[in-house]
């Protein structure tokens, strides 16, 4: 009995050549002790069989459970981005742009316009005004683009003082004209570019200065007012208008 029970359990885990060697010791073992051998022999055979045919059949299974799995996965965390897309602006435009996110700088805008024209009204008597076009271009730039390296505050303010005061020099060396134009928006690039703080609407500044009569008298004063003390003004609001913008949406 012993003698049959090895054969059993080592012929179902070796390989077809040792199964078949089991098998001839089964049958050799059963014609000198006259037992039968066809449960042992069909429980070696069929055992094995079985094992091999479920070796072969089990990659290809789990091959394809894990494809059909990657693929659940992959349906459900597309499902999961184009809910999380959908649910992170909730009242948007057909454009994908909240309204609050409209409605904040717009106001910031009309904020910074009213600000300034009510100090022109208090300073009229000096003829000079706030409410000039390069700062309407500030506005653009604070509003719409906070993180914008031209909204940067060094940026803003180094461009609006160092371009300023080139179009009063370039004023005070060739006179109005195209020369002065030319020479105070070409050193305003360079200025720029060496001091690494870009802001576009700083070099309007120098045209500004150079074509309006109003503001000769200001000077070097002209470097600070009204683009730098305005540009003051204007970050103010920029505050208020990120806190709106991150603490009011809708």
């Amino acid at each position: 009995m012993a003698l049959l029970q090895q054969p059993v359990m080592l012929g179902i885990g070796c390989s077809n050549a040792l199964a078949r060697a089991r098998r001839v010791q089964c049958l050799a073992a059963a014609s000198h002790s006259h037992m039968p051998c066809l449960p042992v022999l069909l429980r070696v055979s069929g055992g094995g069989g079985g094992r091999r045919q479920g070796s072969r059949r089990f990659p290809s299974q789990k091959i394809g459970l894990s494809r059909r799995i990657r693929r659940k996965d992959l349906r459900v965390v597309v499902a999961e981005a184009s809910a999380a897309a959908a649910g992170a602006s909730p009242a948007s435009s057909p454009g994908g742009v909240s309204v609050s996110d409209v409605l904040w700088p717009s106001a910031g805008a009309f904020l910074a316009m009213a600000v300034l024209g009510r100090m022109d009204q208090m300073m009229a008597y000096k003829g000079v005004s706030l409410t000039i076009a390069p700062l309407g271009a500030v506005c653009a730039v604070l509003f719409t683009a906070p993180g914008s390296p031209a909204a940067k505050k060094y940026n803003m303010f180094v461009a609006q003082i160092g371009c300023a005061a080139f179009g009063v020099l370039a004023l005070s060396l060739f006179g109005p004209g195209w020369l002065a134009r030319g020479a105070a928006l070409s050193a305003s690039i360079a200025f720029m570019t060496i001091t690494g703080a870009s802001h576009p609407p700083a070099a309007s500044l120098p045209l500004l200065f150079i074509d309006g009569p109003k503001f000769h008298n200001l000077q070097l004063w002209y470097a600070l007012f009204p683009g730098a003390a305005g540009c003051i003004i204007l970050c103010l609001i920029q505050e208020l208008v990120i806190y709106l913008k991150k603490n009011c949406k809708f």
